[in-house]
């Protein structure tokens, strides 16, 4: 549970940021959104293996 501290004379506005600033830290919403389907260990494995290819790309491309 997040608790956000309101202080004296502090505006809602600058609190309410404070919460969603906080609750996206926390990454709550990308696991809800990763939960709501099932996708199977090797499916996962091949998206981890082309992330880092296009990573490493990307790096070769600055050495150039």
């Amino acid at each position: 549970m997040l608790i956000i501290p309101i202080k004296e004379g502090e505006n809602i506005d600058r609190a309410l940021k404070r919460f969603k600033r906080k609750f996206d830290k926390t990454g709550t919403m990308r696991q809800l959104r990763k939960r709501q389907q099932f996708t199977k260990p090797s499916v996962q494995r091949r998206a981890q293996i082309q992330k880092a290819q296009y990573i490493q790309g990307l790096r070769d491309q600055e050495e150039i």
